[in-house]
């Protein structure tokens, strides 16, 4: 899923709008990149119209990323003078550090471009291009080495996310290498933040009301392995929880061989912990693991979700599953659904394969035509429909706390998360908001009485 969020800044009654597109990760840097902005002076707008300098931090992952960050650029580009009052437009992120040269070259409306190590350096490019020094050569950057993307993540941000929790990047970059993902090329390798750093931004959010804390990364449990010669994220997640004012603690983007017993059992037995995992498997037959340079079998992702759910009987789990990739047969697509039908994960997304270049997986043979991989796709997602609709009917009569985050149009309804629920991918929770005790960030227990594959509707306790 593509995120997408609003942030904005502006110098001396200059005006700066920020859009930030792509995952939870890149939505940090735009909170980063929007605090370096405002330490220096700069205020917020809501809208392009009201920019003297726009700026959209995009992602260039997969084909439809790329095309959305496209269309958003030149959709900001129409804001820019003499039609529009904004004189700068400025590209981060993803798409910026794969195809700068192609950005400057073809995209004259766009004045400058920030590589995924420069995100620190955004007020240097403003202040460039004010003087009209900036050079489009000296907006390419060079790819992120070890520790040259985590300058940014230092800064005192404040958070763009809704209700009461927040984001908190535990590392940059990623080296699993799986033949299809052009990440590690965008990127570079995996680089840790320090354990300290962490925990100081940790205390700083939770503090501000920031109550739950989501860690995230290319591979959260790959945390410490470059820094300290170890992993590091059990030892992590038991001294965020030891900090007052943290509710909740919760992990996404695990791998399966970081899903060590030292990990569950931190899991299980820390009290904040959220039983719940974001566990992308990609697929289940072995041969296509294998191509994708995946380090999984089914049989060890078995083994590992049944030491999941052995430890904690209520985790709710989610996956990701990849269709299309060159060389998958029908033989292969049967085990994954045999295998989802088997393991039945309680959320799951589907993707088709996109041959991103400078992969090796661009290069494999042999390809399989669109047509069957759409086919492929609707018929995992008619399987997950009917696994999460059972899912969900098995929590009704359960009483969960549920955090109100925000309110339906109407104004009937508050809409909310309990620990099952991750924002933006997850069902969301409907409580009916006739009580006039109840407000936004509110956490409370709630009867759940309804379910449907994708949303949930229950009534306070």
């Amino acid at each position: 899923m593509i995120l997408q969020t609003d942030i904005s800044v502006s110098l001396e009654n200059r005006q700066v709008y920020l859009l930030s597109l792509g995952c939870a990760k890149n939505l940090v840097d735009s909170e980063c990149m929007s605090q370096i902005l405002r330490d220096a002076g700069f205020l917020m707008v809501d809208e392009p119209s009201q920019a003297d300098i726009l700026l959209v931090n995009t992602c260039g992952f997969i084909e439809p990323a790329k095309k959305e960050a496209i269309e958003s650029i030149l959709q900001l580009a129409d804001y820019k003078q003499p039609a529009g009052r904004a004189r700068y437009l400025i590209v981060a992120g993803c798409l910026s550090q794969r195809y700068a040269v192609d950005i400057l070259g073809q995209m004259p409306e766009v004045n400058a471009v920030l590589g995924t190590a420069d995100y620190n350096r955004v007020r240097d490019v403003i202040d460039q291009l004010d003087r009209d020094t900036v050079q489009p050569q000296d907006q390419i950057s060079s790819l992120p080495g070890p520790g040259g993307s985590l300058e940014h993540l230092s800064v005192i941000r404040q958070p763009s996310t809704p209700g009461n929790y927040a984001y908190i990047k535990v590392a940059e970059g990623c080296s699993n290498n799986c033949s299809y993902c052009a990440i590690p090329g965008i990127r570079g390798p995996f680089v840790s933040r320090p354990f300290e750093e962490i925990l100081a931004e940790a205390a700083r959010l939770s503090a501000d009301g920031y109550g739950e804390l989501i860690l995230i990364a290319q591979d959260t449990t790959r945390y410490g392995l470059d820094l300290y010669g170890r992993r590091r994220l059990p030892e992590l997640v038991r001294a965020l929880c030891q900090i007052p004012d943290v509710r909740m603690v919760r992990i996404l983007y695990v791998y399966n061989d970081g899903l060590t017993d030292e990990l569950i059992e931190c899991m299980a037995s820390e009290s904040k912990v959220a039983h719940y995992l974001d566990l992308p498997i990609q697929h289940a037959a072995d041969p296509v693991l294998r191509a994708m340079n995946r380090r999984d079998t089914q049989a060890s992702i078995r083994a590992t979700v049944q030491k999941l759910r052995q430890a904690m009987p209520d985790l709710v789990l989610r996956t990701t599953v990849l269709v299309g990739f060159p060389g998958e047969t029908d033989a292969d697509i049967a085990a994954l659904k045999e295998f989802l039908a088997e393991i039945r994960f309680d959320r799951l997304g589907c993707f088709v394969f996109s041959a991103e270049e400078g992969t090796p997986a661009a290069r494999m043979k042999p390809k399989v035509r669109k047509s069957v991989a759409q086919s492929r796709m609707k018929e995992i997602m008619a399987l997950q429909q009917m696994i999460s609709l059972q899912s969900n009917q098995k929590r009704m009569g359960q009483v969960l706390e549920v955090t109100l985050e925000s309110i339906s149009d109407d104004g009937v309804f508050y809409r909310g998360r309990s620990f099952a629920e991750a924002p933006e991918v997850d069902p969301v929770i409907w409580v009916a908001a006739s009580e006039a005790d109840l407000k936004l960030g509110q956490t409370l227990p709630v009867r759940i009485v309804d379910a449907g594959e994708y949303e949930l509707t229950g009534v306070t306790v």
